[in-house]
């Protein structure tokens, strides 16, 4: 069976973990460790990547999130 093609996670797990515990909120280990952040997380800069090209530049603003 090959293997998945893993993105490195582009977050810090103990500071989301952090930010959810301060919200009173526990959290469960498949949102660290699962591919569904990290899949929303570089859904949303391929996004800004690509506004920032269509509007001729190679600099990500965060007018483009």
């Amino acid at each position: 069976m090959a293997k998945k093609n893993k993105i490195e996670p582009l977050f810090v797990k103990s500071k989301v973990r952090e930010y959810i515990k301060g919200k009173e909120c526990n959290t469960a280990s498949a949102v660290l460790d699962g591919d569904v952040f990290n899949g929303i997380i570089t859904g949303m800069l391929d996004k800004a990547i690509a506004r920032a090209k269509a509007n001729g530049r190679k600099t990500v603003k965060d007018r483009d999130l």
